[in-house]
């Protein structure tokens, strides 16, 4: 009886450990590991279909797992700095807590790993977009004249321009896209928001720090680039308006320049027929005009 009442409480508890699982999402990074004696699968078709198995049984468990994305590059190199030997298991479990901790993860709650993958690739980019942002605005140090921090200070400059954004958005879903291409490499950052009848905002946090980091380093080095945002509610048309990066603030796009971005081709610069249903309009007022730039480095 005792041994029985021992079995339910590790069963009971086994429901409660959170699981991570890391997975090669393509076939260049599974062939990366087949060079590992203990690395036994060797195809990468039926390496994901064991995975989704095993990820369908342990939520039928009740078991919570999380996906993380497993990068072979950076697992020799995880092992290389901590003197682990990778050809065996338990290395590869110690580099997947890592994960856990600081990599791109997505929790698996049912969904088939076809769209579990492109989600994990997304967040992965989403992560290191931001690390990368972050690191340049860190590199601008203080400024020569004040001494303040430039990349903290464009950070919430740029934050300031995020709210005003979406506050004087209409109520409904709101896509936000900003890029900034005077960088040493061009940054995209996506940003989904929702806002509701009641003037309330509903967003992802990292998404949105990713999205406010890449558009503070636009103002902070004076990048070329620009921000668009589609707003959408049931009833009426989209509405479709932006602003170009200029200087350390946003300077907004005419109607018409909105309408020659999204009905033109940007390979042939042929005309594409705009959408039904869509307003490309001027942004509105920000409401930012008559305050100084957190951001003033100009002096």
């Amino acid at each position: 009886m005792a041994h029985t009442d021992h079995q339910t409480m590790r069963r009971v508890l086994r429901r409660e450990i959170a699981g991570t699982i890391g997975l090669l999402t393509d076939e260049h990074d599974f062939r990366a590991m087949r060079r590992y004696r203990t690395f036994t699968f060797d195809d990468h078709r039926t390496y994901l279909q064991q995975v989704e198995a095993l990820l369908k049984t342990r939520a039928s468990q009740g078991s919570h797992t999380t996906v993380a994305l497993f990068d072979p590059q950076e697992y020799a190199d995880f092992c290389a700095d901590t003197g682990l030997d990778p050809d065996i298991p338990t290395s590869r479990t110690r580099f997947t807590a890592e994960l856990a901790t600081t990599g791109p993860t997505v929790p698996y709650e049912g969904q088939p790993l076809a769209d579990l993958v492109p989600t994990l690739i997304d967040e992965a980019v989403r992560q290191a977009t931001w690390e990368y942002a972050s690191t340049l605005l860190a590199r601008l140090g203080a400024c020569a004249s004040c001494g303040e921090d430039i990349g903290r200070a464009a950070f919430v400059r740029a934050s300031q321009f995020l709210v005003r954004i979406l506050d004087t958005a209409q109520a409904g879903a709101r896509h936000l896209v900003c890029s900034v291409s005077g960088t040493p490499e061009t940054l995209v950052s996506v940003l989904h928001a929702d806002g509701g009848a009641d003037g309330t905002t509903r967003l992802d946090e990292a998404e949105a720090l990713e999205f406010t980091t890449v558009l503070a380093l636009g103002l902070a080095t004076e990048s070329s680039g620009g921000l668009v945002m589609r707003t959408s509610a049931p009833g009426t048309p989209d509405r479709i308006y932006g602003w170009r990066l200029r200087g350390d603030g946003l300077e907004p796009l005419t109607a018409g320049e909105v309408f020659d971005a999204y009905c033109t081709d940007v390979e042939s610069g042929d005309l594409i027929p705009p959408e039904s249903g869509v307003d490309y309009c001027t942004p509105p007022d920000l409401g930012l005009d008559g305050e100084r730039p957190t951001t003033g480095h100009d002096h």
